[in-house]
């Protein structure tokens, strides 16, 4: 029960009661509101008392008729609405048996839903597990491929790394055997030597093996893509064979396939056979050149075979349909080359076109002498044996190596600036030599008594084997495929020690091995060609070389498209390797110094300007 705050009848009331007793003398007649206030003051009074047995008292002491006259009183007309006491809520006039039936309604309803909703959640939550569960499957799929993968590129840099470590050892076995053999030589009755030899032999073979093996693994992955080429140039092979058999000459007259027999040339008959290469009837290049006959009067099979031996074999058919005699190919242009043999590719244009000229004025020179196969060994002993296979293909002799021009090397893939310098001061070791197939040392000598005029001749392999010399052994396998030699380190006037630490991968903060190698190099280049560099170094517009730098193409303006004819017929400029005449009189003549008048001519720093937009140090 609510307490109701004090009315003023309330406390008047409760002020006329004294010793638990009301004074019951009060006014007998009373309005309708002092009736209500006294009833209020009544319930007033009853919350008042403070135990149970004082409300008993208290009832005990009221009189039966007014007990009953309340009572009736109460109770009178319960059923009727207008007389009946109100017992509904104050809020929404509802009884309060109607507001609990509400209540109990509205709780059942809430139960429902809340069932309802648990059942949703419950659902939703499954689904998240799984969806959850399947993240983390894929998760761990990936995660497992990501390893397998790294495995694999691990294992694969591993067999690389074996595979240099390995060649490593064999070139420094073989070195090592050269020494052996030599001493062996001086002293054949010596057992030790001969043991010792013998177990480098075993080792060499060993590695050898081991090399032999990780070759396999490699020539695995390029297996199908040489397949291939192959059978697409079975196929073109078959599509010329074919078609030669259908193809006869103006001037043949009536003469029948089946009169010929299988293998037999005959001028005026069938121009080919169904082979892409020529039956030889036993006259090799060399009796062609025995006969001392004049190019321009050749025969269609002397030119075939002289192309064949040359190793463009791939125009042999072709030739022999076009080419009526030596002659056709003297008087044939550039276009005519491409139209007619099908020649699309510029190196081989440029190398059949140098041998033409050759035969049209009766020179001869050394660098002819040198074929293709014998520059692709060239690459390896100046360090670039990474360019290898595009110098195969371009079918790149020594004639070419002679005037090898830059837009060749950017054909050729050779990008690097480094790489150009490389092969410039290369070939002005070729120069020098006079074309020597063998001016390269390869074989390590007495380190103690070098000269700058031996260094220039070192090849890549020997200047690692001075690495080694010096202490530098496990910086030296740094240096392949870097196209460092001993020309490039003292024509090279750029090439310092900063330069060959930056190639060996010598971190700056090692200042100490640094300094280590500055010394040594100074001591093999000589006091001379250290000035040199010194000079060069402070010499006004300087710019350090770079071992990123990359060789921009030439770039024609439309000034210049007039003159492109005319700058095709005189090309020497471009040469990336070009001699004046009076250098070469003076190689010619035995000059004292031969390597003097190299020394400084890098192509980023040449006299042509128009060379040195195109390989510029910010390249």
């Amino acid at each position: 029960m609510t307490l109701c705050p004090l009315s003023p009848a309330g406390s008047k009331a409760a002020a006329e009661y004294t010793n638990g007793l009301f004074e019951l003398g009060s006014p007998g007649s009373a309005g309708p509101l002092q009736v209500l206030q006294l009833v209020e003051d009544l319930r007033l009074a009853l919350e008042l008392q403070p135990r149970e047995e004082e409300r008993n008292t208290l009832r005990a002491q009221v009189p039966s008729s007014t007990a009953h006259m309340l009572m009736d009183w109460l109770d009178m007309d319960r059923g009727s609405d207008r007389g009946s006491v109100n017992l509904r809520s104050p809020v929404n006039n509802e009884s309060y048996q109607e507001r609990l039936v509400r209540l109990e309604g509205d709780k059942e309803s809430l139960v429902l839903q809340v069932s309802v909703l648990t059942d949703q959640v419950e659902a939703q939550g499954e689904k998240i597990r799984d969806l959850e569960s399947s993240l983390e499957e894929h998760h761990h799929k990936l995660n497992s491929t990501e390893e397998m993968l790294q495995q694999e590129l691990l294992s694969r840099n591993s067999l690389e790394t074996q595979k240099l470590d390995l060649m490593d050892e064999v070139s420094y076995l073989k070195l090592k055997l050269v020494g052996m053999d030599e001493k062996q030589n001086h002293n054949d009755s010596s057992k030790d030597q001969q043991n010792k030899a013998e177990g480098l032999l075993q080792e060499l073979r060993l590695l050898k093996s081991k090399v032999d093996v990780l070759e396999g693994e490699k020539l695995q992955y390029e297996r199908k893509l040489k397949a291939t080429k192959v059978k697409k140039k079975k196929i073109q092979k078959n599509v010329y064979s074919h078609g030669t058999l259908r193809i006869r000459r103006t001037q043949s007259g009536t003469l029948q396939r089946e009169d010929l027999e299988p293998g037999e040339f005959k001028r005026g008959g069938l121009r080919a056979t169904a082979s892409p290469r020529l039956a030889r009837t036993g006259e090799t290049l060399t009796s062609v050149w025995d006969l001392k006959t004049p190019f321009s009067k050749w025969t269609p099979e002397q030119v075939c075979c002289w192309l064949e031996e040359s190793g463009l074999d791939q125009y042999v058919i072709l030739a022999q349909h076009w080419a009526n005699s030596g002659q056709t190919l003297l008087s044939a242009s550039p276009q005519d080359l491409e139209k007619e043999m099908g020649i699309k590719n510029p190196l081989h244009r440029k190398k059949l076109q140098l041998a033409l000229k050759s035969f049209s004025t009766k020179t001869t020179e050394k660098s002819s002498e040198l074929d293709h196969i014998w520059v692709t060994r060239w690459l390896d002993d100046i360090g670039l044996p990474q360019y290898k296979s595009q110098f195969h293909e371009g079918r790149v002799d020594g004639r070419m190596i002679q005037y090898l021009t830059v837009n060749d090397l950017l054909f050729l893939k050779v990008t690097s600036q480094l790489h150009h310098l490389s092969v410039k001061c290369a070939i002005h070791v070729l120069h020098v030599n006079k074309f020597n197939p063998n001016c390269l040392k390869r074989r390590p000598g007495d380190e103690n008594k070098t000269s700058p005029s031996e260094v220039v001749q070192w090849s890549n392999h020997r200047v690692m084997e001075w690495l080694r010399s010096v202490d530098l052994a496990e910086y030296a396998p740094n240096l392949r495929g870097s196209g460092v030699h001993g020309g490039l380190i003292i024509l090279e006037p750029r090439f310092n020690s900063d330069t060959l630490a930056m190639l060996l991968n010598i971190p700056p903060q090692k200042t100490l091995l640094r300094r280590h190698l500055a010394t040594n190099f100074n001591m093999l280049v000589g006091s001379q060609a250290q000035q040199e560099k010194r000079e060069f170094m402070e010499s006004l517009g300087y710019a350090p070389l770079s071992t990123t730098a990359k060789v921009r193409p030439k770039k024609l303006g439309f000034s210049n498209f007039g003159h492109l004819r005319k700058k095709r017929c005189d090309e020497s400029t471009d040469y990336i390797c070009p001699l004046e005449a009076a250098q070469v009189q003076a190689v010619l003549n035995g000059a004292h110094r031969p390597y003097s008048g190299f020394r400084g001519l890098s192509p980023i720093l040449d006299r042509d300007p128009d060379r040195r937009q195109q390989v510029g140090p910010n390249s």
